[in-house]
């Protein structure tokens, strides 16, 4: 929690004079650590879904389709689940829907370190050098993952 409290402050700090998204530390559902610095020099979205919410399970098969199509060009997706849910239902969730990127078991702390917005889906499009781009609340369509994501993907990679 210490943790958590510690990477809000230093987003409100940061976020008030950058767009720059702070190096957090988190643990995936199986255990593994993440660090948003891991992913320097890519583009990453970080998507707030939750297993009860239909359109978060509408999106899911495109994040898939996507994190396999563009990986290459440098996407990472990492999920992030939004309460009450355990890491026993999420992991039963991501085996069954065969995500292919990190999930992490959020809160509603986290989030809030994000947005006050309670909707669902909602996802934070961070560029290759760290900068919070584009925040999309709802569905991300293909229109939009192609006008907002794809010319990050293809533009010249630099370093965060």
């Amino acid at each position: 929690m210490k943790q958590l409290l510690l990477i809000i402050l230093l987003f409100q700090v940061t976020s008030a004079q950058t767009k720059t998204v702070p190096d957090w530390k988190l643990k995936d559902i199986s255990g593994q650590q993440i660090r948003l610095h891991d992913y320097k020099g890519k583009v990453v979205l970080l998507n707030f879904w939750a297993t009860w919410c239909s359109p978060c399970l509408a999106e899911i098969p495109e994040l898939v389709k996507w994190q396999r199509k563009f990986s290459s060009s440098g996407l990472q997706i990492i999920g992030i689940t939004y309460p009450p849910q355990t890491k026993r239902e999420i992991q039963k969730f991501a085996r069954k829907l065969k995500l292919n990127y990190p999930i992490i078991q959020g809160t509603a702390e986290l989030k809030s370190f994000f947005t006050a917005s309670e909707t669902l889906p909602w996802t934070i499009v961070i560029d290759r050098r760290g900068n919070n781009v584009a925040q999309i609340e709802g569905i991300l369509f293909v229109e939009e993952f192609e006008e907002k994501i794809q010319p990050l993907l293809f533009k010249k990679k630099s370093a965060f």
